[in-house]
């Protein structure tokens, strides 16, 4: 049987000031709601923000779009987290929208499929690549190096059916497809492993941006 887990809380941002980032404000202050919300796959990026109506993504050419649609982050890391720097972390404070309970994001395979709720089919797309923003907003020195070197970034997910969540929901893997390219790996070969890139050609699921990404970097090599 695939693994189930739980939506331990769901977050929404909104937009507040920043000077870390070139448009000027940020929605990653996330935080919980105890409401059901409405899950819809938003339009393209660069005009397309969040999943969830209300959750603010300010910097929309860099965020938010079909292939990131969602941020997922587990409970688990985040204690990690919170234990290594000696302060508390709640729910939604690395900008995720969905907080898990009892599921591997690290593990998780590109493409793997994700049923919250009793309507909702989520799609495992990409990994979190740390910015400039992310460090500002945690105010940790070295923050994107000491993220990138730990290689837990949590998953970017896509919308494949739309349908309403709430904190409390089961999430069951219904899919896993049959490859080897996991969260980590991605997440590896994007930053600090390039001899990883060519592996992650076998992930269809990958977004298209990443795939040339990948191709152009291969060719440079060559």
């Amino acid at each position: 049987m695939l693994p189930m887990a739980t939506l331990l809380s769901l977050n929404i941002g909104r937009a507040v000031p920043t000077g870390h980032s070139d448009v000027g404000v940020t929605g990653i202050d996330k935080r919980p709601v105890d409401h059901e919300v409405e899950v819809t796959a938003p339009a393209e990026r660069g005009t397309g923000g969040s999943a969830i109506a209300g959750d603010a993504v300010c910097d929309k050419r860099h965020h938010g779009g079909p292939d990131q649609a969602l941020y997922a982050y587990a409970r688990e890391d985040l204690d990690t987290w919170s234990s290594e720097l000696g302060r508390h972390l709640a729910s939604g404070t690395f900008g995720e929208n969905l907080t898990t309970a009892g599921l591997d994001l690290t593990g998780a395979l590109i493409g793997e499929r994700w049923r919250v709720g009793g309507t909702v089919l989520l799609e495992v797309s990409t990994p979190r690549i740390p910015c400039r923003t992310f460090a500002g907003w945690l105010g940790e020195r070295g923050w994107v190096r000491r993220f990138t070197e730990r290689a837990v970034p949590g998953a970017y997910l896509r919308v494949i059916e739309p349908g309403r969540i709430r904190a409390g929901d089961r999430i069951t893997v219904v899919d896993r497809p049959d490859h080897d390219v996991t969260i980590s790996v991605a997440f590896r070969a994007l930053t600090i492993e390039a001899a990883l890139l060519p592996r992650l050609l076998a992930a269809d699921a990958l977004p298209a941006a990443d795939r040339d990404q990948i191709r152009r970097r291969l060719a440079s090599r060559v």
